[in-house]
């Protein structure tokens, strides 16, 4: 997935311009793959903390330990990043995590984001409700109202959440 983004971001205008901005690509890319790794890679290894190959069922014990560990002190950490990100120089103005346009990273943090929050529905609302992320969950609503994301979540072609990446299991999320 990351170099298919990194092909296509230029090429569908979700970096800014080579000519303006020379390393913007490069910023972007690691803004994704930050995303990925804490909210789609880690998310997935709540429910699979041992093997990958093994059932769920198998290791209930271990995924109910590694999903509190993540929910009380992994997905705060990213918030908290991506919350710093919002607020820095390089966000020129906090709408957007680079250069104030939407990229592909946005879109990249809000679909994880949205992973998240459907298999831990209790703890991103706990998360929420403290007032500690307003940007990033601002930004979440930002991507998620914009026309294109609008039509494709009302549409066909988006898959609905349970067999992937983000399952929800209610043992797993806050009690």
């Amino acid at each position: 997935l990351p170099n298919i983004l990194l092909y296509l971001g230029p090429r569908l205008g979700l970096v800014p311009p080579a000519t303006e901005d020379p390393n913007g690509v490069y910023a972007v890319n690691q803004l994704a793959l930050t995303a990925l790794d804490g909210f789609s890679n880690e998310a997935h290894d709540t429910h699979h903390p041992v093997e990958h190959m093994a059932y769920y069922d198998e290791q209930k014990v271990e995924a109910k330990r590694k999903a509190k560990d993540y929910v009380a002190t992994r997905v705060p950490k990213f918030l908290g990043y991506f919350e710093r990100v919002l607020k820095s120089e390089a966000a020129r103005g906090g709408e957007f995590l680079y250069g104030g346009q939407l990229t592909y990273a946005d879109l990249v943090l809000w679909q994880t984001l949205d992973g998240v929050s459907h298999a831990f529905p209790k703890a991103v609302a706990r998360l929420r409700a403290t007032g500690e992320y307003e940007g990033m969950f601002g930004l979440y609503e930002r991507v998620k109202g914009r026309k294109e994301v609008k039509e494709y979540l009302e549409s066909e072609r988006r898959q609905k959440y349970g067999n992937g990446i983000w399952r929800y299991y209610p043992e797993l999320d806050d009690e």
